[in-house]
């Protein structure tokens, strides 16, 4: 798994949100894009996507799946979408996590292929059955966890048979039953989930704030463009103020939307491209102050006149 491919994922995305009065929790903007999209976002390698609820538009294809029955809650709907998955390992993802990176994903989906800690018999270690989340409280999230998929298999027949149905189960009757590695959310921003109308407003303010506002933007017009590209941030705002600058104000979004196409047309790595654009505005720049000088030079010798030969 070290190059985090061999996984399916499973977005749970039903619910009656009834904290938010019935509202589609998962088609909820945040930052201009949904809920659900950010979550996808987050784990577009994933070689399977399956989203459990009502069909909805997607950043991305997914397959499609239905809890049985209907609301039955989050071990019906694990059930449903783990009949769609075949890979050894299985992301489960709740659909309302705005701050959910692929880095969080990576180190659950590492912390999972590890051994357990202690022997098992005949001196090997045994293997986890997955590894979760835990927020800066120490609360354990089980929803944003990464399980070896037998593990889940064999424990939800387990229930099936004990209680006769899936339905209305708590997830702890589930995990109660798992040997799971914790993975500290220090800061709880991967974990961070919308329950209420408050946590929404929250997570909206949170990407507005000055050191995420930029890097936000940028992400939701990749996604609203359908492009994928690296862009260094900081050195397109050096570029921009080179341009403004050194050549005129108006240089600083046409340039830099030079860079971008020329990055999308030729494959160019930005970073690149903009520092040599960056140059270009400081030779610009340094040839106008040269101008100014010579001008200040000529003006001071303006009074004398060429003498004849």
């Amino acid at each position: 798994m070290s190059d985090h491919t061999d996984y399916d994922a499973i977005v749970l995305a039903g619910g009656a949100a009834r904290r938010l009065g019935g509202a589609d929790k998962p088609a909820l903007s945040v930052g201009g894009r949904p809920l659900l999209d950010r979550v996808l976002a987050a784990c577009a390698d994933a070689a399977v996507t399956v989203v459990v609820g009502p069909r909805r538009p997607s950043v991305r294809p997914v397959v499609r799946a239905l809890e049985d029955p209907p609301g039955g809650g989050p071990l019906a709907a694990l059930d449903a979408g783990l009949r769609h998955t075949t890979a050894p390992t299985v992301l489960v993802l709740s659909a309302d996590l705005p701050f959910l990176t692929n880095a969080t994903v990576r180190s659950l989906l590492e912390a999972a292929a590890r051994p357990a800690d202690g022997a098992a018999s005949g001196g090997g270690s045994a293997p986890l059955d997955g590894a979760l989340l835990c927020d800066g409280q120490g609360r354990d999230q089980p929803l944003v966890a990464a399980y070896r998929a037998e593990s889940l298999r064999r424990e939800l027949a387990l229930l099936r048979t004990e209680h006769g149905t899936l339905a209305g189960l708590p997830l702890r009757a589930l995990t109660s039953e798992l040997v799971l590695a914790r993975v500290p959310d220090a800061t709880s921003t991967a974990s961070f989930d919308c329950d209420t109308w408050q946590d929404i407003g929250a997570a909206r303010a949170r990407i507005r704030e000055h050191g995420n506002v930029l890097d936000e933007w940028i992400t939701a017009v990749k996604a609203e463009l359908g492009i994928e590209i690296d862009v260094d941030t900081a050195v397109l705002l050096d570029l921009a103020r080179d341009a403004a600058h050194g050549v005129a104000r108006p240089a600083a979004p046409l340039t830099t939307f030079l860079i971008g196409y020329a990055a999308g047309r030729q494959g160019g790595d930005v970073t690149e491209l903009s520092r040599r654009a960056a140059a270009l505005a400081n030779r610009w720049a340094a040839e106008d102050a040269d101008g100014e000088r010579g001008g200040a030079a000529g003006a001071g010798a303006g009074g004398e006149t060429k003498p004849a030969e």
